[in-house]
């Protein structure tokens, strides 16, 4: 819709009726303000990104971009009020139900409770870092790839925004750098 959006009003326009020629005119225009609005926006999420020094360390963690980073320092705040990086993780609900009972131990979904916009913007970063693993397997850290091959694509996708969701945790209270896997 966004090309047809920009291309109104050119040569390259389909034949119309001239009414409904009028009203696409009036809708494209008010598409392209809007991309044009978000554009703008997204550039400013990323300057305040870049100067923020909690969102910079965690930009350069796999799977997390700006938008990612500056959400994460703007809703968690202090880390320090969670324990652990498990607590975090919980929090976010990137956490397994614990469904055990008579010494058998099995884990359930997760489930959904939890802040929906971070866990969301943490499992499409997992995403993209699991695709950009599967299609360049030897750029994939050995965690990574061991998961992927052991479990269904989307549980894995889950599993790394639960340790994502560690790891930034302990970005933030010790206020130190990403480091990468040695092994």
């Amino acid at each position: 819709m966004s090309k047809f959006a920009r291309e109104h009003g050119t040569e390259d326009q389909l034949e119309m009726p001239e009414i409904a020629d009028g009203i696409l005119g009036v809708m494209c225009h008010q598409l392209n303000g809007l991309n044009a609005r978000i554009d703008g926006l997204t550039k400013l999420i990323e300057q305040h990104a870049w100067l923020d020094p909690d969102a910079r360390r965690l930009m350069r963690m796999p799977g997390i971009g700006p938008i990612t980073a500056s959400a994460v320092v703007a809703t968690i705040g202090d880390a320090k009020q969670f324990a652990t990086g498990r607590d975090l993780a919980a929090w976010l609900d990137l956490t397994p139900l614990n469904k055990s009972s008579g010494g058998k131990e099995r884990l359930g979904r997760i489930t959904k409770k939890g802040d929906r916009y971070i866990r969301k913007l943490l499992i499409v970063g997992m995403t993209s870092r699991a695709l950009m693993a599967r299609n360049k397997p030897e750029k994939a850290d050995i965690w990574t790839a061991k998961l992927l091959d052991q479990k269904p694509f989307r549980l894995a996708t889950v599993a790394m925004a639960n340790k994502s969701a560690r790891i930034i945790w302990a970005i933030l209270t010790k206020g130190e750098e990403y480091r990468q896997p040695i092994a």
